[in-house]
């Protein structure tokens, strides 16, 4: 009886917590750099929970390693709500297969809150490649294994893990070639110097148009609604192939569950809102929510695939 009654006492106590969350400001790491993409998304969803809040989010920009001291600063902070942190695939999802000593557990040390947004990646080809579908690519890498080289912005980034998946789904191998960022692999592509990457949609988008850049699919399950003409691999000719960028919010592991719910639900509704999927558009993003549960579910049905896309590429990082 005793205990139950304690349980029922924490219950409202936490319920009345969440009833006044948040009474200050709510501090919002993002670890990258600010202008980067991440922090565009960090400070796009900051301004709109200030708003629906009307209590102030402060971007607290925490970039180098990878972003994974600014992921160990949150595991560490304090379960109330009022630090959480904007993070993608990279951090939640490649982190602990990528890193020998991986200062945090995503499932263990962070509580999840909601997918936020999709980055569509594409497989873009310097047209003197003589390749014009997935289908063509594909055939072209099978006669000439090994020597496609494709970019990448450095080992265990995004621009590389997705071309290893797409090297072990379609039975075919490539040359890696990491660049110092994706903005010098594009240079590279686009000169002739390489001839084949994987970047986001966004970095290519000023290019569609030029004649320095073929773009063949885009790599998720859906067609882009940020350029609906381009196919998705599985449709080029690679069936059963997805490869997605995402977005995520979290907070500290241990988080209520009232603060969770209520803060879940006020991204949501700030996810919903025609500003906030006009300035995704914008920079080549859509906006896209889940249960705390989802997303959670995703990262741990994620880890035996991006294993054995870093184990095939044979990268680990100290």
């Amino acid at each position: 009886m005793a205990l139950a009654a304690q349980a029922l006492a924490q219950s409202k106590q936490a319920d009345q917590s969440a009833s006044g969350y948040p009474s200050k400001s709510v501090r919002l790491i993002v670890p990258s750099a600010a202008g980067s993409g991440t922090d565009l998304v960090g400070r796009m969803i900051g301004q709109g929970l200030s708003e629906s809040w009307g209590q102030t989010v402060v971007v607290d920009n925490r970039g180098g390693a990878g972003g994974i001291p600014a992921v160990a600063l949150l595991a560490k902070a304090a379960p109330d709500g009022y630090t959480m942190l904007l993070g993608s695939i990279g951090h939640f999802s490649f982190a602990p297969v990528l890193y020998r000593k991986l200062p945090y557990d995503p499932q263990k040390d962070l509580t999840q809150i909601s997918l936020v947004a999709n980055q569509p990646f594409v497989i873009a080809v310097h047209p003197s490649l003589p390749a014009s579908s997935i289908k063509e690519l594909i055939a072209l890498a099978k006669n000439r294994p090994g020597t496609i080289r494709y970019g990448s912005g450095g080992p265990g980034t995004a621009a590389h893990l997705g071309p290893v998946l797409l090297e072990l789904t379609a039975g075919i191998s490539f040359m890696h070639v990491p660049y110092r960022g994706i903005g010098p692999g594009l240079i590279a592509v686009m000169s002739g110097e390489i001839e084949l990457i994987m970047p986001g949609l966004a970095n290519v988008m000023p290019h569609l148009k030029n004649d320095r850049l073929r773009v063949l699919a885009v790599t998720g399950a859906k067609r882009s609604r940020v350029a609906p003409h381009l196919p998705t691999v599985a449709e080029g000719g690679l069936p059963g192939f997805e490869f997605n960028v995402w977005y995520a919010l979290a907070f500290p592991g241990g988080v209520s569950r009232p603060i969770l719910t209520k803060t879940n639900a006020e991204v949501v509704k700030v996810l919903k809102s025609a500003a906030v999927r006009e300035r995704f558009s914008v920079i080549g993003l859509e906006p896209v929510s889940s249960t705390p549960e989802q997303i959670a579910e995703l990262i741990k049905g994620d880890q035996p695939k991006w294993e054995r896309v870093v184990k095939a590429a044979n990268i680990r990082i100290e």
